[in-house]
């Protein structure tokens, strides 16, 4: 199974749609396998958004997600990371269709509530940079499994 990195930002966890996040993952079959409300630092934020350092919106980004605290999650199942994006919707949320996080809760790309692994590598690098400690995934409630699972 698949593991994949979620983050509710600032806006998301100030209006309270934590809840209502975890709600629908945990209603697509996803296991949730690590929570942890968290302040992080302008570093560990510089490290997950190395890729954007060039952008013009970069110390604006930095200093949005640093304004307060965040929701790390690790989701587990199949396509987890695929899906997980899918069901975030588009970075730019007026282009996100209803019925995705975004379409349904946002305006602004810099307000967007997520983020979400891009790719099986992502997940595995933001995973290791957000839960240093480790994340271990609790035995599957099999009967449950079963419901989700065709094998």
């Amino acid at each position: 199974m698949e593991q994949t990195y979620i983050m509710i930002k600032p806006d998301g966890v100030a209006r309270g749609l934590v809840g209502e996040i975890i709600k629908r993952f945990e209603q697509r079959g996803y296991q949730l396998a690590a929570l942890e409300l968290m302040n992080p630092t302008k570093q560990l934020l510089e490290e997950h958004y190395q890729d954007l350092k060039g952008k013009g919106f970069f110390a604006g980004l930095i200093e949005y997600m640093a304004s307060g605290p965040v929701v790390g999650m690790v989701w587990v199942g199949k396509d987890v990371v695929k899906v997980g994006r899918k069901m975030l919707g588009e970075t730019n949320p007026l282009a996100s269709a209803a019925g995705t996080i975004r379409g349904d809760f946002c305006i602004e790309v810099g307000r967007n509530i997520c983020h979400g692994s891009d790719s099986v590598e992502s997940a595995q690098r933001e995973i290791a940079m957000w839960f240093p400690r480790g994340v271990k995934v609790a035995s599957r409630n099999t009967s449950l499994h079963a419901l989700i699972y065709e094998n």
